[in-house]
């Protein structure tokens, strides 16, 4: 079969290599589409804390179980050869004090398939631990369904935030992350919801997804200030100014993936003062299961917010077209023979 590999940091290659074997309940999968995804971008750059190369990218994955590995029907699970599912990339180890306590994303042994220490799905065949795979209805498109992970990454989110009814909510970027935390937002109560973005044409995206107030600036929104805000961008620039649009009493969520060694600048008088509440999310944490839910039942807009596939030939073309934040969601799809717009 063939696999994108980060051979080391800004190093791939598109590689030959043995269809993989599921190991004790492990469930081999043939993959269907893998979303491309800021940390990506991240790990190929050597910028996501404890990647170990060489490592197969792809992490927002779906596809079709072709084998089961022992013991996988053992206890609660149910699956067949044939089966459509997507996949929840985090693993942890289960015992630390993190685990058992009830913050297993914050795990020290923490490994997201793709992105720490395991093998992703930028890749004809991968496996995966049966306990991180999820059935999907028939009726489900099997490729869009490739934004359910981040769907769970943006329920957890909303997890630690108020969910207060009648809150005013400004998300900054109208990227993947940002256009489904602010289609989120209005099923969690929220009185308005605000997107800015630099970038005009992700502003149209947003549009079709239903989000009403969309600005290049929060200059331009005739509010000053807003009960939470969201960063989804990792940019240094954008969360500076994010922290300064935040409510006495509000809440600011860093959400977005800055480079680890970056640093923001922000008025700790002004944290003090407006008893500012600071909060980060990291990954997909008890989520991935509403993910499915939420997703199967239209809670986000995916076709309006995919735009682009492309085959293993092409993944440097995507790679490159993600960085210059051209398109909306772009996917590989590693069994196909040709890339397309959608």
């Amino acid at each position: 079969m063939r696999a994108i590999v980060f051979t080391d940091e800004k190093k791939l290659s598109l590689e030959e290599r043995p269809t993989p074997e599921p190991g004790y309940k492990e469930i081999l999968i043939e993959t269907a589409a893998v979303g491309m995804c800021g940390t990506d971008t991240h790990v190929f750059d050597g910028e996501f804390e404890g990647t170990v190369f060489p490592l197969v990218p792809g992490h927002e994955a779906t596809g079709t179980i072709v084998a089961l590995g022992e013991g996988v029907n053992d206890g609660v699970f149910d699956f067949q050869v044939g089966d459509h599912v997507a996949v929840n990339p985090s693993t942890t180890c289960g015992e630390c004090e993190f685990c058992v306590n009830g913050h297993a994303n914050l795990c020290p042994a923490w490994n997201g398939l793709g992105v720490v220490a395991s093998d992703g799905a930028a890749q004809q065949f991968f496996t995966a631990p049966s306990r991180n795979v999820y059935k999907l209805k028939p009726e489900t498109d099997i490729y869009l369904a490739a934004l359910i992970e981040p769907l769970g990454c943006a329920i957890r989110g909303w997890d630690i935030l108020p969910r207060r009814l009648g809150d005013h909510v400004l998300v900054y970027g109208a990227g993947t992350m940002g256009l489904i935390m602010a289609q989120l937002a209005t099923r969690a109560g929220a009185a308005s919801v605000t997107i800015v973005d630099l970038n005009s044409e992700r502003l149209k995206t947003a549009e079709e997804c239903g989000i009403e107030l969309r600005y290049n600036s929060a200059d331009d929104a005739g509010r000053d200030k807003w009960d939470v805000v969201i960063d989804c961008t990792g940019n240094i620039r954008a969360i500076e100014d994010a922290l300064t649009r935040v409510k006495p009493a509000g809440f600011f969520q860093d959400f977005g993936v800055a480079p680890a060694d970056k640093t923001a600048q922000f008025s700790p008088f002004r944290v003090y003062r407006g008893e500012l509440n600071i909060v980060g999310s990291m990954a997909v944490h008890n989520s991935f299961g509403r993910a499915v839910e939420m997703f199967e039942m239209g809670a986000i807009n995916a076709k309006a917010m995919t735009s682009h596939s492309f085959t293993l030939d092409d993944y440097e073309t995507a790679l490159e077209m993600f960085r210059k934040g051209e398109g909306r969601k772009l996917q590989i799809r590693p069994n196909d023979s040709e890339s397309r717009v959608l």
